[in-house]
């Protein structure tokens, strides 16, 4: 890979007085893009390898092979860590919802093994990792639900939810606690969060802060529509961060298949897109503690194929040989030069 991005200010320290710069990664990543890594990034996320499904496929089997290859990376790197995620719809293993029978597993054993569960994974990074996405995407994209159905809300109900926040609280008090979700700048959705997590602290549940994954495009949301959600986020007087931000090519509605790499008009849009998101954050960074990326450069993203099979995108900052891109240099010169 090319080297270029060590000739460029590191990303860390371009906004270290302002909130942490993190990525997502995996075992493959934190080999194939080590240095680029080490040099731009000071915190890092598991993009799957601490879901449940991964660490804790069996009732009785736990396997963090793959995770404490991860936490070591960031231990190595004097990186910050943060968890993802507790409890999800998705990537949860099928026994957790079975009793012994078979049958449907009854809500008190549902829980019980939740706790269980919570208590082992956030316990043996009590001292590695300083922040969990506790409970991730429960909230109805469309209609006038409030939370999406799920085994977990047909077996439990709501309470699933502050039960999580509070068993993952007695596993490490000095975690920071966050619901994660996607969509959050969308006005319907938006709203449904502020919801749920203004019922969560009415109730006294231990939550600090809400992510908002940010897997955004060059269209959309608009700027105001972020602007308004991060101030209608903030009035909950919790702490924010960006959990999994990249910028698609492509609108979610667009299926074309005909690039095999950027046009050149687009490496410009994404440039002034990542610029004009940059400074907005930093508007707010009193209450934004931190950025991560959804990966870190455009040789490996969870975009390629998704949602149109077999296409390449280029969402980050850095392309496939690892050089900074337009949307790096934009950012770069703004935040050195002309930021407040």
């Amino acid at each position: 890979m090319d080297s270029t991005f060590r000739s460029v200010p590191a990303l860390k320290q371009l906004f270290a007085a302002d909130f942490k710069i993190g990525a997502a990664v995996n075992p493959a990543t934190i080999r194939s893009q080590a240095s680029l890594l080490a040099y731009h990034f000071n915190s890092i996320t598991a993009e799957n390898e601490m879901k449940f499904v991964s660490v804790h496929p069996e009732e009785q089997a736990y396997t963090f092979e793959a995770a404490d290859r991860l936490v070591a990376f960031a231990r190595e790197h004097g990186m910050a860590m943060r968890g993802h995620t507790l409890v999800w719809h998705n990537q949860t293993s099928d026994w957790l919802f079975q009793d012994r029978q078979g049958g449907r597993v009854s809500k008190e054993l549902l829980l019980e093994r939740m706790r269980e569960h919570i208590h082992t994974v956030v316990g043996r990074y009590k001292n590695d990792i300083y922040a969990w996405d506790v409970v991730n995407e429960v909230i109805a994209d469309e209609g006038d639900a409030l939370l999406r159905a799920s085994k977990w809300t047909e077996i439990a109900g709501p309470d699933f939810i502050a039960k999580a926040f509070e068993y993952a609280h007695e596993a490490d008090p000095q975690a920071l606690l966050f619901y994660n979700d996607y969509n959050e700048s969308n006005p319907l959705k938006r709203d449904k969060i502020y919801t749920l997590v203004q019922s969560l602290l009415e109730q006294g549940v231990p939550i600090h802060g809400i992510g908002l994954q940010a897997h955004w495009n060059l269209f959309d949301p608009s700027l105001d529509e972020i602007r308004a959600a991060i101030e209608k986020y903030a009035s909950l007087g919790l702490q924010l961060q960006l959990t999994e931000l990249d910028v698609s090519m492509f609108r979610f509605e667009d299926r074309r298949t005909d690039l095999t790499e950027p046009e050149p008009g687009m490496l410009e849009q994404q440039a002034e897109r990542y610029e004009a998101v940059f400074r907005l954050l930093l508007e707010y960074r009193d209450v934004i503690s931190g950025v991560t990326f959804w990966g870190a450069a455009d040789d490996y993203t969870w975009l390629d194929g998704f949602p149109v099979r077999g296409r390449k995108n280029w969402p980050f900052l850095f392309d496939t040989q690892h050089r900074p891109k337009a949307a790096f240099d934009r950012i770069a010169a703004w935040a050195a030069e002309k930021r407040p």
